[in-house]
């Protein structure tokens, strides 16, 4: 599998997204310093919203959401992955189901659950291993919930918040649905219909939705 590859999604060649990867084209930088600025510089450029989810296939272009200023967890890990890809750094997307255990009325208000699912989250390549990365909650975020940050080293995985600062327990991983080389919009559309059958009414042309 060439987890190099531009796609229709993963659109590295797009002017949007080289205007991100030519911050990080340094020749002097090796693509472990490339990877950790660039997860760094994602997470924390796009705001974290999980209430705003679409199913629309062009708002899942890497491009597109390079000019939003919030993403929720698959469109930041999107970006991110086809940003390393643009920088020749091989990377995947990664799916599951987590559940939240801080912060979560308005979660469990909008979508009957404290579970988000499909949950992005990115695999990248890097010294001969695939390493995991979650470049979902921003640096603010964190502060605010009083969770400390997820910081990428280049050597481990980086992409479970289990606790906050306190102790308390913030986030458990409830599934793991696997990697994908491109967005799999198909398995996205059946798992979010699956799990929140009452946020789409009896008309199935309706694809988009803003919570």
């Amino acid at each position: 599998m060439d987890y190099l590859q531009a796609s229709y999604y993963l659109d590295f060649n797009h002017k949007n997204i080289k205007k991100i990867t030519s911050k990080f084209n340094d020749g002097g930088l090796s693509d472990k310093e490339k990877a950790i600025k660039l997860y760094t510089f994602v997470r924390d450029n796009w705001l974290y919203n999980p209430y705003d989810i679409t199913l629309l296939k062009d708002h899942y272009k890497a491009s597109f959401i390079a000019e939003k200023p919030s993403g929720n967890c698959i469109e930041k890990s999107v970006l991110l992955v086809a940003c390393l890809r643009g920088l020749h750094i091989p990377a995947r997307l990664h799916l599951g189901k987590v559940k939240n255990h801080i912060a979560v009325d308005k979660l469990t208000e909008k979508f009957g659950s404290n579970e988000l699912t499909p949950h992005g989250m990115v695999n990248v390549y890097l010294n001969d291993k695939w390493l995991k990365l979650s470049p979902a909650f921003n640096k603010s975020l964190c502060k605010k919930f009083n969770v400390p940050p997820l910081d990428f080293d280049g050597e481990n995985h980086s992409f479970l918040q289990q606790y906050n600062s306190k102790g308390n327990l913030f986030m458990e991983y409830l599934d793991d649905y696997g990697h994908f080389a491109d967005v799999p919009l198909d398995f996205m559309k059946a798992n979010i219909k699956e799990h929140y059958p009452h946020i789409f009414d009896t008309d199935e042309s309706i694809t988009e939705f803003n919570l």
